[in-house]
């Protein structure tokens, strides 16, 4: 019996399945791809913790997901168990940003599409992707809004400094009041006519006013 005669399932057969070739230029455009997504991943990122790991994720996942394929366009038999296989594999790691799914879909796509042999299709497509990923994702459709929260002694001092803050900003609307003896609380929703920030500091020089702070709004907002 020879060593070939133990697999009877034609193991060494497989090894000469896929040329050395194809799996070469299949991974080396799947690098480039997975950089390229990489890439549009930092240019788009609007969160508030940048992960440099996830971006390398997307590269991994573009060149593993072309392994995967490859061995599976290959035999048959093969696909089937690696359905089953991948069925089974569960991941719990939680996804902060939606944006962050697409990015991981791109990537597993991309790969799939490569091994498939379909390299226009692969390239090209992921040109389009990224320009309007560039195009929508770094759009700006309003201004970015601004809390400010102001302590005040009293009544005469609360209409100043919102007769002020209706002068020097584009929008400033109310947005939750207390009041206490002695001190009212008021946090405003405002909108800036440019970058300077110089208000907040006319604010809390005025009588009355004993504290003024300004607030970025970092979430989705509409309106």
């Amino acid at each position: 019996m020879t060593f070939s005669d133990i697999f009877k399932s034609s193991f060494l057969e497989n090894v000469s399945s896929v040329s050395i070739l194809d799996m070469v230029l299949a991974l080396l455009l799947a690098f480039g791809l997975g950089v390229f997504i990489f890439l549009i991943y930092q240019k788009t990122y609007t969160g508030v913790m940048y992960s440099s790991s996830f971006g390398v994720t997307l590269i991994a996942l573009t060149m593993i997901t072309t392994i995967v394929i490859l061995a599976v366009t290959s035999n048959v038999v093969l696909s089937l168990g690696m359905v089953g296989a991948l069925s089974i594999v569960r991941f719990r790691t939680a996804i902060k940003e939606p944006l962050d799914i697409a990015f991981l879909f791109w990537a597993i796509a991309v790969g799939i599409v490569l091994a498939a042999g379909m390299i226009p299709l692969a390239v090209i497509g992921s040109v389009i992707v990224g320009l309007i990923l560039l195009v929508f994702v770094n759009r700006k459709s309003h201004q970015d809004p601004y809390i400010v929260v102001l302590q005040c002694a009293d009544h005469a001092s609360e209409q100043a400094a919102k007769e002020y803050l209706e002068k020097m900003t584009n929008r400033c609307v109310v947005k939750s009041k207390t009041a206490q003896k002695g001190n009212i609380e008021l946090n405003l929703e405002v909108r800036l006519k440019d970058d300077n920030t110089d208000l907040i500091n006319t604010l809390s020089e005025m009588t009355g006013v004993t504290s003024a702070v300004l607030v970025s709004f970092n979430g989705e907002y509409m309106g």
